[in-house]
């Protein structure tokens, strides 16, 4: 989530054997013709980061009103900076970050990895992400060789539609004159849909703190898991903290609403691919002291379970 005025949100680290850039694992296949296949092609483009040495990387922003770092996307940065210090095929299974100070899309981003620890199975990274010299999120990255062991997924709630049959926020959100609805159509690199309607413009039907989102990015992408999984981490970021304004009547449009993530974890269970559909099952279990939790599970078309996220974000509406 884009911030307001909040927080939004060594050793060396491995040298050539390390996994490498996004942008020389793949080239993306062509994402087809308008906005929405500019708007991916855009964020491919600022997830490519620099290489300045074995442990430190550079990134830039997407411009967004307001002038304040979306969340999303320095997470997925964060993300892809520690996977390019961890050799072989081990993936991201877990990260845990907080969000310390606004960032500002005018200003590069430098992110410093740390290597924690390297054992046969499990990989450990701290990453800060620094702009003019402080932290604007601090985040701990988990990954795993592939192994075998006990397995298990919890089932979806039956009888959801599926997305042919959930009207797009693109499409509902066509010729509107708003700069939440020109944001959705336009700018955003994923199409979403909203099961129970969405909350954009107007709370919805009913003051509750559930929600059911398909969720596929707005053009093919390669075959980079680790890419989808940082894709993952960009694009749940739009969606989180939903279902604590629809439990309260609140919309992304209410006068004064003022919100910013400041902390995030994530799960990976299974492959992903966002390119494909996928389904969030989102609650909001709990809003006090300006501040609210929202969770999800993320899965296939077919129900199988792939990442389970929670994500607490201040969350302030003006006073009576």
């Amino acid at each position: 989530m884009t911030p307001t005025s909040e927080p939004t949100t060594s050793d060396p680290a491995a040298p050539s054997t390390a996994r490498p850039a996004v942008a020389a694992t793949a080239e993306p296949p062509a994402a087809g013709d308008g906005p929405g296949a500019d708007a991916l092609r855009t964020v491919l483009d600022v997830l490519d980061l620099e290489r300045v040495d074995d442990a430190t990387f550079v990134g830039r922003s997407l411009p967004k009103p307001g002038g304040r770092v979306f969340g999303g996307q320095v997470l997925a940065q964060c993300l892809l900076a520690a996977a390019r210090t961890v050799e072989g095929d081990r993936l991201p299974h877990s990260v845990h970050g907080y969000f310390l100070r606004p960032g500002d899309v005018r200003e590069p981003i430098t992110f410093s990895v740390e290597r924690l620890r390297d054992g046969r199975s499990f990989s450990a990274r701290r990453t800060h992400a620094l702009q003019k010299g402080e932290p604007i999120l601090s985040m701990t990255t988990s990954f795993q060789v592939a192994q075998p062991g006990v397995e298990h997924t919890d089932a979806p709630p039956p009888s959801v539609p599926g997305p042919d049959r959930v009207p797009s926020a693109i499409s509902t959100l066509a010729g509107v004159d708003h700069p939440v609805a020109q944001f959705w159509t336009q700018a955003s690199a994923f199409d979403l849909r909203h099961v129970e309607a969405s909350i954009y413009l107007e709370p919805g039907p009913m003051a509750s703190g559930r929600q059911m989102v398909w969720m596929r990015a707005r053009g093919p992408l390669p075959d980079d898991e680790v890419l989808h999984r940082a894709l993952l981490a960009y694009g749940c970021d739009q969606v989180m903290l939903e279902p604590v304004l629809r439990r309260h009547g609140l919309s992304w449009a209410t006068p004064g609403l003022s919100m910013a993530s400041l902390d995030h974890a994530m799960w990976w269970h299974r492959p992903v691919r966002v390119d494909q559909w996928l389904l969030y099952v989102q609650t909001a279990p709990s809003a006090q002291g300006g501040r609210g939790l929202g969770a999800a599970n993320v899965y296939r078309q077919d129900g199988t379970l792939v990442a389970s996220i929670a994500q607490e974000g201040m969350v302030r509406v003006p006073e009576d």
